[in-house]
């Protein structure tokens, strides 16, 4: 039997054990968790894979005690080094070559290139990858040092998407992105997802807080996130109405983009928003909160806008790709042109104003979790797209 036979019987074959490869250890419990478990009673062995899984020793207990093999490579999840990039590429060819999986998942940038890539070279039968959204070599001007970012990201995506079996992407703006940049080769089938999909009995939802409006905004602090826009706004609605409180969860990145502590050091100390840190459970944060706000350049699906709207609160969010999709205007919330602070603070004010919305709109956010972004509903389409059958209960 020749070679692209051989191939090709390996691709239809039952997937009975699975790689999952990621840039960042704990978002394989608190981003694909329930994916992996899902994996898992459909009897699929799940290997974890990603930098950092030795020393993180709370995700890698969790890990083990369901039963999944971990494993550690060293990847950086930000940079721009060759070298140590393909010595990630070929410590991840190694893995592959011990390991035979049958299938390999890989989720954001640097995950998809080179363990797509290398699952290639190590005839991994099954490769799939999860486009989480486009990050910083995508969204922003273009010049400098991002030119050259995104001219390498686009020639390694395209390279490493040639050998996908299947992509998924969480919005369809990032799919035509991808297809207008010859990214997505039309052979490569591709879905769409609802994002990540959100627990809906792990986020309940929870009683509005009494008294002034409170604001709330979680994301990695940088400038894209919409974190300046976010805090201008704050500043501008806390002169006109004083009792409304702006808080602030995230941490400071190595990002290019990243905001400075300096910069955020001056936020907390001009009062304009209050700065909670890095908290490993967001639901308290969330119930004392009246409205979730992201003004977010682009996102694959915002995962803390779902947990904002599993928990019942109202949304403002930009008519962005990956933070549209998750707001009907008017009806769970409002949707704000970017980089617009202007736009923001009139988002901010109408519920100021009309503080009746907060408990409608809230209502309407829950009833769309339930319907369009269940994580049971999200995981069960990307497991038939995958071939993988779930056992009949």
């Amino acid at each position: 039997m020749d070679k692209a036979n051989m191939e090709q019987l390996e691709a239809t074959a039952p997937i009975r054990r699975i790689m999952v490869v990621a840039s960042f250890a704990h978002s394989l419990v608190n981003f694909r968790g329930p994916l992996i478990c899902a994996f898992q009673e459909a009897g699929l062995e799940v290997h974890a894979v990603a930098p950092g899984m030795l020393s993180d020793k709370t995700t890698r207990r969790e890990l083990e005690a369901w039963g999944v093999v971990v494993h550690e490579v060293p990847l950086r999840r930000t940079g721009t080094n060759p070298i140590k990039d393909m010595a990630a590429m070929s410590a991840l060819y190694r893995l592959f070559r011990l390991v035979r999986p049958d299938a390999v998942l890989a989720y954001t940038i640097k995950p998809v290139i080179y363990a797509t890539l290398a699952a290639w070279l190590a005839r991994v039968p099954r490769r799939f990858a999860l486009i989480t959204g486009l990050g910083y070599a995508f969204t922003g001007e273009a010049k400098g040092k991002r030119a050259a970012v995104l001219t390498l990201v686009r020639h390694l995506y395209t390279q490493a998407i040639g050998q996908a079996h299947r992509v998924f992407f969480q919005n369809p703006d990032d799919r035509d992105l991808f297809r207008e940049l010859g990214l997505l080769p039309e052979r490569v089938p591709s879905q769409v997802v609802n994002g990540s999909g959100i627990d809906t009995a792990h986020f309940t939802v929870a009683q509005l807080p009494l008294g002034g409006p409170v604001f709330l905004l979680i994301a990695r602090l940088l400038g894209d996130k919409g974190v300046r826009e976010y805090v201008a706004a704050a500043a501008l609605v806390r002169q006109r109405h004083p009792q409304a409180v702006f808080r602030l969860v995230g941490n400071l990145d190595d990002n290019p983009d990243s905001i400075s502590r300096t910069e955020l050091q001056e936020w907390m100390g001009a009062g304009h928003v209050e700065y909670l840190g890095q908290l490993d459970d967001v639901r308290p944060t969330i119930a004392e909160t009246s409205v979730y706000v992201l003004p977010s350049y682009r996102e694959g699906t915002p995962r803390t806008v779902l947990e904002a709207m599993a928990m019942g609160r109202p949304i403002i969010t930009t008519d962005a790709p990956g933070c549209r999709e998750t707001v009907v205007q008017g009806d769970n919330g409002f949707l704000v042109a970017v980089k617009s602070v202007d736009a923001l603070v009139d988002a901010m004010e109408r519920f100021i104003h009309h503080p009746g919305l907060m408990a409608s709109m809230g209502h309407r956010s829950r009833e769309i979790a339930e319907e369009k972004y269940d994580v049971h509903k999200v995981n069960a389409v990307m497991l038939e797209a995958m071939g993988i059958s779930m056992p009949a209960h």
